[in-house]
């Protein structure tokens, strides 16, 4: 047995026309969209007919009407058409195709309800007969009947009765700036009250005398709708898409987090201020607007349903984006590293599978260095074996001695950077850029001379019982710079012992055995207190005749060192920190007694 559903019409009217939209201001949109698409029905069998929509508002009586001079209906498709939610003429027998229209899905008029609980629409058909008249109200009854006058030419008037507490949205004002904020583009004549507000078309397809006269009026624009002055303006086109527009370059470093927000016009008609994932998530520092014929709405049309073409499209958007930066590097260097400057973070996320872009990042775009700024190209040419280091604090405590060494050394400590690095190769097969390894640095480090280092033999026994227990070596060195006294060099291989060391410290007993087991395996690699004797408190230290003053001193250049390479601080090189401190402090209090 087969029944039919039981539908409460007024909840379903309240659920689409209070839950779809996100804000009362979409009914302006919604009333325009359906008398836009009435008139483009209208030009399919008479392309020279009237296209105008006008919008009238009485202040005194508190009514809207929307006049169109569009297709009309017959009173058989009023009674298909309006009192059926969700049938549109866009999409079935009685329409024509799908494409040519703005709305799809039948639903736009409930948008009324959102300010009005009475609905009025009058409607000729160009194929004849009387003007109909169908009222619906929001508790879900309609009627339909001849209308009292007939009108002199086919086409619709909708009239709303706005709620007491909803006066506000039908006011002149409020009407005249939605409706220029949804229409303002429309290929239709669009008055409110008599004063027009469509424009003259998309801005970007405007003549102007000159290619900087353009630009300058997209910039304009763009500050009228963004409100900041473009660093540049990109045109873009995707024919598939039937989409033009341009895209705002920022001006200042934008968020990589915040995905952007772009304004996509649908056949002319706003369809978001803030639509996302328009762009390709790299190419954060730009804005678009566009005009797309073919993308599809969502059901409440505030935002782009994502499917195969929306995905063509943003990857066609992105090559544009790139083909620019790619131009603007053969043709205006200096600005191109002035965009480099301010929006490196998304071309460096292009680099990682691009080879132009990262030709481009190796050629323009300027690293840290242990020899100053410059690019990667400069750095391999200067540097044919030169180092990365990966941690920003790793590469501050050695890029000195590094360089003092003639190891050239490259800050990769920023995101994206270490994997560019590692893509090099890609473009030029003979790049090859190592991550150093900072026990490998220590091989560089000069040795002292046998006799100062047999003369510093009681000293380093000293110094070595005093870090001992907290699992590091001492070794005597003679490097540059001077001014720097000790230098705490781990190796990987150390850093993975100590990462077991202390998870095993903090499991328990069963995850404490297999971590030791494992530990067990490692070979031995212990991290190093590299002191330089150029250093002139390094030589009174090692001078000193006291063996426990000469370890605590140790103790305290081994707390420096840390807090220098900002390495972790466990609990037992904290103590020796603060042993070491009070103990420096006793022993200057008792030499003044």
């Amino acid at each position: 047995m087969e029944s039919a559903f039981q539908v409460d019409l007024r909840g379903v009217v309240d659920l689409l026309s209070r839950h779809l939209y996100s804000s009362p201001r979409v009914y302006v949109r919604e009333l325009l969209q359906n008398a836009v698409d009435a008139i483009t029905a209208r030009r399919v069998d008479d392309p020279v007919a009237p296209a105008r929509v006008e919008l009238t508002v009485d202040n005194g009586g508190g009514l809207l009407k929307v006049h169109d001079t569009g297709i009309g209906l017959t009173e058989q498709e009023v009674h298909t058409l309006l009192a059926t939610i969700g049938r549109s003429s866009k999409r079935d027998e009685l329409g024509f195709a799908r494409h040519e229209f703005l709305g799809q899905f039948g639903i736009g008029l409930l948008s009324g309800f959102l300010v009005a609980d009475e609905i009025e629409v009058e409607t000729r058909s160009v194929t004849g007969g009387h003007t109909v008249r169908w009222t619906g109200l929001a508790d879900g009854r309609y009627r339909v009947e001849r209308a009292a006058a007939e009108r002199d030419e086919p086409g619709t008037t909708v009239t709303l009765r706005p709620r007491a507490d909803a006066g506000e949205w039908v006011s002149e004002r409020t009407v005249t700036e939605l409706a220029t904020l949804y229409g303002s583009l429309l290929p239709v004549e669009v008055r409110v009250n008599g004063r027009r507000i469509s424009g003259d078309g998309p801005p970007w397809q405007a003549a102007h005398p000159t290619p900087d006269a353009r630009r300058a009026a997209l910039i304009d624009h763009g500050r009228e709708l963004f409100g900041f002055t473009a660093f540049d303006v990109v045109d873009l086109s995707v024919p598939e898409a039937g989409l033009t527009g341009v895209a705002f370059v920022l001006p200042s470093p934008a968020n990589p987090t915040v995905r952007a927000a772009h304004r996509v016009y649908l056949k002319r008609m706003l369809l978001a201020e803030s639509a996302e994932g328009l762009l390709p998530e790299w190419a954060f520092f730009a804005r678009c607007v566009v005009d797309a014929g073919e993308l599809r709405p969502t059901a409440s049309r505030e935002a782009l349903y994502e499917d195969d073409l929306l995905e063509h499209t943003r990857t066609a958007l992105g090559a544009r984006l790139r083909e620019w930066l790619v131009t603007l590097a053969e043709t205006d260097p200096a600005r191109l590293r002035g965009f480099l400057r301010l929006h490196h973070l998304g071309v460096k996320a292009l680099a990682l599978h691009d080879d132009d872009m990262l030709r481009l990042v190796d050629r323009w775009l300027e690293f840290e260095t242990s020899d100053g700024p410059m690019t990667l190209a400069q750095f391999r040419m200067r540097h044919p074996q030169g180092r990365y280091t990966s941690g920003v604090d790793e590469f501050r405590q050695l890029s000195g001695v590094a360089g003092a060494q003639g190891v050239g050394l490259i800050n990769a400590g920023y995101v994206y950077d270490a994997d560019i690095l590692e893509r090099l190769h890609r473009i030029d097969p003979e790049a090859r850029l190592d991550r150093l390894d900072p026990a490998e640095l220590a091989t560089r480090l000069s040795p002292v001379d046998p006799a100062t280092e047999l003369a510093a033999r009681p000293f380093l026994v000293a110094a070595a019982g005093a870090l001992d227990g907290l699992g590091c070596e001492v070794v005597l060195r003679d490097f540059d710079p001077a001014s720097l006294p000790a230098l705490y060099l781990t190796s990987r291989a150390a850093q993975h012992q100590a990462e077991l060391r202390e998870a095993r410290e903090n499991s328990d007993a069963l995850w404490a055995d297999v971590l030791g087991a494992i530990e067990n395996v490692v070979a031995t690699d212990r991290p190093r207190l590299v002191l330089n004797h150029r250093n002139p408190l390094v030589r009174r230290i090692v001078a000193l005749p006291d063996p426990a003053l000469a370890g605590t001193a140790v103790e305290a250049l081994y707390g420096m060192a840390l807090l220098h390479g900002h390495h972790p601080l466990r609990a037992a090189d904290t103590a020796a920190l603060n042993r070491s401190f009070l103990g420096l402090l006793d022993w200057a209090v008792l030499g003044r007694e």
